[in-house]
């Protein structure tokens, strides 16, 4: 089984670091093409794909234009919003993490597809940009290329399962171009006795499974039901073949 999750936009790259055989990106050429062509927007420009404030373009539109020369650090230690927190990548033993870079994927605007301990540097592209080189929009730049490497991850795992924790905005980057072979099931998380979604608390979530996918070494599908973290519990009632409900009060 393989688990996939958003990244973030908030980034660390201060923190110390735990001791690791960081990996190369399998998409670092196309991370670096789709970053020199970001380079020629304008900060105006950046505001306004993105939605940003000046400051925040001026700091991305810098990125860009320095990005060669950028730092770089294993993208599940450089991510650091809300699935990450739930994630605590930090506190993760030797034998988790290696496990995570068998059986976690995280999605990017930039690089696509990214294994735990993948380098990356400092960038802000989200997947839903309606901008990319010679298209309209990112999502049509990558094509079926990033589904293709993640059915292939899932084939050498062999479980022939995706757990998706991924936002739908990164999830539409892979949704109908995998092999119909492929099962993926996605989790959703309510509260309260009116099984309220709450945006926060299930971002937060996402990343609490990963942990504890990762923690518990959990290669089948079925095992996630046991997910029990923070006060959570599958909800058999709620679920369905394609989608797993937790709940807590």
């Amino acid at each position: 089984m393989i688990a996939v999750l958003s990244p973030a936009k908030t980034l660390d790259y201060e923190s110390a670091l735990p001791n690791l055989e960081p990996t190369i990106p399998r998409f670092a050429a196309e991370a670096t093409t789709l970053a020199h062509a970001a380079a020629h927007l304008t900060q105006k420009k950046l505001a306004e794909l993105m939605h940003i404030s000046p400051a925040l373009a001026k700091l991305n539109a810098d990125r860009f234009r320095d990005f060669d020369t950028l730092p770089e650090r294993p993208a599940m230690f450089a991510f650091a919003g809300d699935v990450y927190t739930g994630l605590e990548a930090k506190t993760l033993d030797e034998v988790a993490v290696a496990y995570a870079q068998d059986h976690v994927r995280l999605l990017s605007g930039l690089y696509g597809l990214l294994r735990p301990l993948d380098l990356m540097r400092p960038y802000r592209l989200e997947m839903g940009t309606r901008w990319a080189p010679r298209k309209t929009k990112l999502t049509d730049w990558w094509g079926d290329r990033i589904a293709k490497l993640l059915a292939a991850d899932v084939e050498a795992e062999g479980a022939g399962t995706i757990l998706n924790l991924a936002s739908q905005e990164y999830w539409a980057a892979a949704q109908g171009k995998l092999p119909a072979s492929i099962r993926v099931v996605a989790i959703d998380f309510r509260e309260g006795e009116a099984q309220k979604f709450v945006s926060f608390h299930a971002k937060k979530a996402r990343g609490m499974v990963a942990r504890w996918l990762v923690e518990h070494r959990i290669d089948d599908i079925e095992g996630i039901k046991g997910f029990d973290s923070d006060g959570y519990a599958y909800d058999a009632a709620g679920s369905s073949d394609t989608q797993f409900r937790f709940l807590r009060k």
